[in-house]
Order: C-alpha cells, then structure tokens, then sequence
C-alpha cells in the first residue's frame, strides 16, 4: 500500500484504477516521481487499463502531474480525470490537454 504521507491515496485498484490526493486544494509538495513509481506498481500489479485521478477539492496542480498523466497516455493508459475545479479545466483546455483524456463530474468517486 502507498504510504499517506505521499497524499496519493489509491480508492479502487484493478482495470481502472482510481488516485486522489486527498481533497489538497494546492498540490505543491507532491513528489511526482514518487507517484509515477507508485502509479506504475498499481498499473502492474492490477492490470490496470485506465488511471483515473480524483481532483476532488483540488483548484491547483503542478505542472508535473500534467506530464506523468502524458506519460501514461504514451504507456496507452486510458486517462481519466474526475471533478476538476474551474481552474484546472482552464489549464487543460488552454493547453489542449482536454482532447486526450476523459473529464468526468461524479458526485462521489469514493463509493
């Protein structure tokens, strides 16, 4: 199991495997390679065919996360965002992130 004082919590592991970060509103001392590391063992161990990241209560995120998402696109991972904040959705659109993954609004992603 990932340990919590990464803040990269695992709420499903399998085919989709699904991350969140805990409701952070500012994701700036997240350790990236550490997630990717973490990431990669779950994509492993599960199978997991799509990463889905809960950014739930999350309004920033580094520009990091952006690129080990693009990493994931190139391992032919199916991405999936959930909840972003209007902030985020800007960033993804500005930067035309938006047309490789999945943007999802989900009332609770926990359960």
């Amino acid at each position: 199991m990932i340990p919590e004082s990464r803040r990269l919590q695992v709420y499903e592991a399998g085919k989709v495997t699904v991350v969140g970060f805990g409701g952070e509103e500012i994701l700036d001392n997240i350790n990236i390679a550490e997630c990717r590391d973490d990431l990669l063992a779950l994509v492993k161990d599960h199978g997991a065919e799509v990463i889905a990241f809960d950014l739930s209560g999350v309004r920033l995120i580094p520009s990091g996360l952006l690129g080990l998402m693009a990493s994931f696109r190139k391992m032919n991972l199916k991405i999936q965002v959930y909840n972003p904040s209007p902030e985020i959705r800007e960033v993804f659109s500005m930067t035309k992130f938006d047309q490789l993954i999945e943007i999802r609004e989900l009332d609770d992603t926990t359960s």
